[in-house]
């Protein structure tokens, strides 16, 4: 699949895939103004413009990035595996499916999506990715 940046500076290819997430946690709310759609591409993802992107290490365990020219949002992604979680948006495609919920524990009240998804809250998360502490 193929997406780009609001202003086109940076683009990338990804496998793929029609599934998206929804994360609710106070972070990806607090970056995008709601919960992040983002589709897991995987390690596998190849970026053009490279030299327009912003890496912001919101935790421990991941990064975020953004284009420096535009502030569009590019990719949350997982240190230890390398794997990329992409704002559905920006993909040129919009044929997903949303698949699961994250951090649903989290969720403010003033929203609700109507698909019935798998859920898992901020303790199951933390438990499935951080990394363990020494």
């Amino acid at each position: 699949m193929n997406g780009h940046c609001l202003c086109g500076a940076v683009s990338f290819t990804s496998p793929d895939t029609k599934e998206i997430g929804a994360c609710h946690c106070g972070f990806c709310r607090r970056w995008g103004g709601g919960p992040m759609l983002a589709v897991h591409c995987g390690p596998d993802v190849a970026f053009t413009g490279e030299d327009q992107i912003a890496v912001y290490a919101s935790s421990d365990w991941a990064q975020r990035a953004f284009c420096k020219r535009c502030g569009t949002h590019l990719y949350y992604k997982l240190l230890a595996t390398g794997e990329y979680f992409v704002p559905a948006g920006a993909f040129d495609t919009q044929d997903f499916t949303l698949a699961s919920q994250i951090y649903i524990d989290n969720k403010p009240a003033y929203y609700t999506f109507a698909e019935q998804t798998p859920m898992l809250t901020e303790q199951q998360v933390i438990a499935q990715y951080a990394p363990p502490s020494d």
